[in-house]
């Protein structure tokens, strides 16, 4: 049983006919769609029972490449002569982190990959001399046949994510979410070109991109690798995404020197999952599945897109990775996909009855190319025995090795030299060159979205004096988002963007050259009082599972961006609020404050777009008119998750499609102030803050005699006394709680349902404390703790990390997740995340308990 179709199916309406329909739908008068595409919350009864999948439901894209005589018998020529050793080692991806050229010389390995924070020595900003010469090193391992074994050249994969981000100097393109607003696929096209030449100098010829995710919940964390909510969008842009990266098939450009391989990704329907969960599972109907998830691999699978990445997610309880009605049956067979399928970071560990040294179920369900980056030494061992043993038939290894091998010589890798020696290899002024820069600086003025105007306040005078501040004045880390130069997108310096320019640099420059007055002050204490002020404010940089929420509430940085605003308002200065998200969210106070607000999403490294779109020209008229329109339909209230166009019920505040320009009336009526929730309640995997338990979570106090208490009130105090609890001020009034010990007590956070924090785990997360020692304990034993009851406890010993902090200061401190594993915990099932144990003399104040990367010191954990 299929529910109403939310949109024309790409089986029976051509993606280019979509995408016209849409792009001349951008003020929102959009065609009828039905019942709209509804998220996983949304899903009849019915759908539940909805798992199966008919292949003859989907559609049949045209594989651009015709039958290649001479082609295949290149293959076929190669793949006779391999062993079955080498044939294995074709089809497991390790990464530089974990991986030696000498490992790939030795095991044949036919690809690599420099996953989120893994670099050249280990360094974030390593130099571009140095990926190049590393680029070498296994390109010649690979081709080293002095030990035996054939000459096959490894390919090189990277998360070329909005730009070469991950390259000290490089183009910074906007987030795939800016881009969506734009409504410009030909200004895609170029951006795809640039980064494969960008990409190319360093010596990659693979980046896995675009995503072509259909985001249904914004609280996703990874919601900005989407174009939009919306599956024709993304399928309007999909394709010549794809064409940009690689080339037009049938045309000499095609992967090329100057050109990259394109994996587009996350095969299936990882945008759709339950409560906006990464990793989490897409509980849709079939035809939700093919007309929404599968939209944008329709227009790429026929632009000859040479890979498709599986995804995380499940589909009705079945991950992706172990999938092969829609791995083989859907993408091979009916769709017509004609490259290979490589697999996500471990991904396939998380199949049923995998781990990730050893998952044969993963290749028999259709997967060519396991992304085993930590784990490629077992995974290579496990599945060479497990095709000896015919457990992977010989068959299905071929035919893995075989598309693997077609892409290579569809890429001529074969006849080209080591990658310092090609076309582009080691010419380093193409990073960040100024014709590259200037198309990303115009796709951040495209992508702009005005959403107030009151007054008409905007353009802005650059002849008049002009405040810059808030924290995002001067950010390029935070103006940046994640998957830039680290995962996620912190622990950056400005010297790491030499060419960029941040908004406050952007509007300085030009403010400067009209004769007017510019100062930055990030918390707004000006020197000389303004004309106008310009905030740019928002949110602090996240990559997957660590950027998911709970809601869609705001909430504002250290700098107090609301307070910010309406300090500047009362001092009588008009503000203008510019907003860097990777989403929309709720803050509707935020824009009353403010005269003017802009959606600038994270514009990369062009901050000069935004004083483009913002400031006057020397003619007092607008330089460039804004352009953007919401790719993502904006909330009414913090709690309105599902919230797309052409939905039951749709209700936003904004639309799909809304953004003003300067000829359109900006006033704008105050809006309502209630969030909807709590507008206190934290987010994410926060569990105690300004010293409460957040929602879901209790406070309790466990004697030396074992008996425990739960508590209410700020003062408390268990029934032996060895442990007394009162608030103290931090940041707000009462806004932590002081313990102090006489006897050998514990603080507990308990969470009213199980915590699955294995992602997390998995991704280096810790358990982050924001406290202040006053006095350590007596005997020097303190330690913390996490659990989920009897034989489920990890426990490890903090005494000393704490005796050497100063005294009476608040810093953060924080233990390993893989820390609390190895000591015994199950995280995938804490209920007690979070347990301080210490001793008589102890004097802690904690004011804030949090699952986070975000830490000022961290605990070296012990092995014993």
């Amino acid at each position: 049983m299929s529910t109403p179709r939310a949109f024309p199916t790409f089986s029976r309406l051509g993606a280019g006919l979509a995408a016209a329909l849409l792009l001349g739908a951008c003020s929102g008068d959009r065609p009828a769609a039905g019942t709209g595409a509804a998220s996983p919350a949304d899903a009849s009864a019915a759908d539940a029972a909805t798992a199966s999948v008919d292949p003859a439901n989907w559609p049949q894209p045209a594989w651009p490449f015709a039958d290649d005589a001479d082609l295949e018998r290149k293959v076929d020529a190669l793949l006779a002569s391999m062993t079955v050793e080498e044939k294995v080692g074709q089809i497991i991806q390790g990464d530089i982190g974990s991986i030696t050229p000498d490992d790939v010389r030795k095991y044949r390995l036919g690809s690599i990959l420099a996953g989120g924070g893994s670099d050249p020595g280990g360094k974030y900003n390593a130099s571009p001399e140095e990926w190049l010469a590393l680029a070498d090193a296994f390109w010649e391992a690979s081709m080293d046949t002095s030990g035996g074994g054939k000459a096959i050249p490894v390919i090189w994969g990277i998360d070329a994510m909005h730009g070469q981000s991950n390259i000290v100097g490089a183009t910074l393109f906007p987030h795939n979410i800016g881009l969506g607003a734009t409504r410009n696929p030909e200004l895609l096209r170029e951006i795809a070109r640039i980064t494969a030449i960008e990409t190319r100098t360093t010596g990659m010829e693979w980046t896995f991109a675009p995503t072509v995710a259909v985001p249904q919940d914004d609280r996703w964390g990874r919601a900005y690798e989407g174009y939009s909510e919306n599956p024709e969008l993304v399928a309007s842009y999909a394709g010549v995404f794809v064409e940009g990266l690689q080339g037009k098939p049938g045309t000499p450009e095609f992967l090329d020197d100057h050109h990259v391989m394109s994996s587009v990704k996350h095969y299936l329907g990882d945008g759709g999952t339950g409560n906006g969960k990464d990793q989490g599972d897409t509980v849709v109907s079939e035809a939700q599945l093919r007309d929404i998830h599968a939209a944008g691999y329709v227009p790429s699978i026929a632009a000859g897109a040479q890979a498709v990445m599986a995804s995380y997610n499940s589909f009705h309880g079945e991950k992706m990775h172990g999938h092969k009605p829609l791995l083989t049956d859907v993408l091979k067979g009916r769709m017509n996909f004609g490259g290979f399928i490589v697999g996500d970071w471990n991904g396939h560990g998380q199949v049923r009855g995998c781990s990730n040294t050893d998952c044969a179920q993963t290749f028999n369900a259709g997967l060519d190319m396991a992304m085993a980056p930590d784990s490629w030494k077992g995974m290579y061992e496990s599945t060479l025995a497990h095709v000896k043993s015919g457990t992977l038939p010989t068959e299905r290894l071929d035919d893995a090795v075989r598309r693997i091998l077609r892409v290579k010589f569809r890429a001529n890798l074969f006849e080209k030299p080591k990658p310092s020696e090609r076309a582009l290899g080691g010419r380093f002024e193409l990073l960040g060159a100024p014709e590259h820069r200037e198309v990303a600086r115009r796709a951040v003025r495209e992508s702009l979205v005005l959403l107030k105007n009151q007054g008409g306040i905007l353009p802005l005078s650059p002849k008049s004096s002009v405040l810059v501040a808030g924290d995002g004045a001067d950010n390029l880390s935070k103006q940046s988002g994640g998957w830039t130069l680290t995962w996620q997108g912190d622990g950056t310096t400005r010297a790491d963007y030499p060419n960029a320019d941040s908004i406050w640099e952007g509007v300085k420059a030009q403010v400067d050259a009209a004769g007017g007055r510019a100062e930055l002050a990030v918390d707004g204490a000006y020197t000389r009082k303004p004309d106008v002020a310009i905030v740019a404010f928002g949110e602090e940089p996240y990559a997957e599972f660590q950027g998911d929420l709970s809601n869609l509430m705001f909430k504002s940085g250290k700098s107090g961006d609301l307070e910010l605003i309406r300090k500047l308002k009362a001092d009588g200065i008009p503000v203008v609020a510019v907003f860097l998200s990777g989403r929309p969210l709720w803050l509707n106070r935020e824009i009353n404050a403010a005269d003017a607000f802009v959606a600038a999403w994270l514009p990369g490294s062009e901050g000069g777009g935004v004083a483009d779109v913002l400031l006057q020209g020397a003619d007092g008229k607008p330089q460039h008119d804004f352009k953007g329109k919401l790719s993502f339909s904006w909330p009414r209230r913090a709690d309105q998750y599902a919230n797309n166009h052409g939905q039951a019920g749709y209700d936003p505040l904004f639309a799909f499609g809304h953004g003003l320009t300067y000829a359109d009336n900006g006033d704008l009526a105050a809006l309502p102030e209630d969030a909807g929730i709590d507008a206190d309640a934290a987010s994410g995997n926060t569990w105690f803050e300004r010293g409460v338990p957040t929602t879901g979570f209790t406070l309790r106090l466990v004697g030396a005699d074992g008996t425990a208490m739960d508590v209410v009130h700020p003062a408390a105090k268990t029934g032996d006394g060895s442990l007394e609890m009162s608030a103290v001020n931090h940041e707000v009034q009462e806004g932590a709680r002081l313990f102090a010990w006489t006897g050998n007590a514990t603080v507990q956070l308990l969470s009213n349902e199980a915590l699955d924090l294995t992602r997390e785990t998995n991704g280096d997360v810790l358990v982050v404390a924001t406290l202040r020692v006053d006095a350590p304990p007596a005997d020097g034993k303190t330690t913390l703790s996490a659990g989920c009851g009897e034989g489920c406890r990890g426990e490890v010993e903090i005494g000393q990390t704490l005796a050497n902090l100063p005294r009476g200061e608040w810093t953060r401190v924080a233990v390993p997740l893989k820390c609390l594993r190895l000591h015994g915990a199950d995280t995938g099932r804490l209920d007690v995340p979070f347990e301080l144990t210490a001793g008589a003399g102890s004097r802690i104040a904690l004011t804030r308990v949090t699952a986070s990367t975000d830490f000022d010191h961290k605990l070296d954990c012990p092995t014993n």
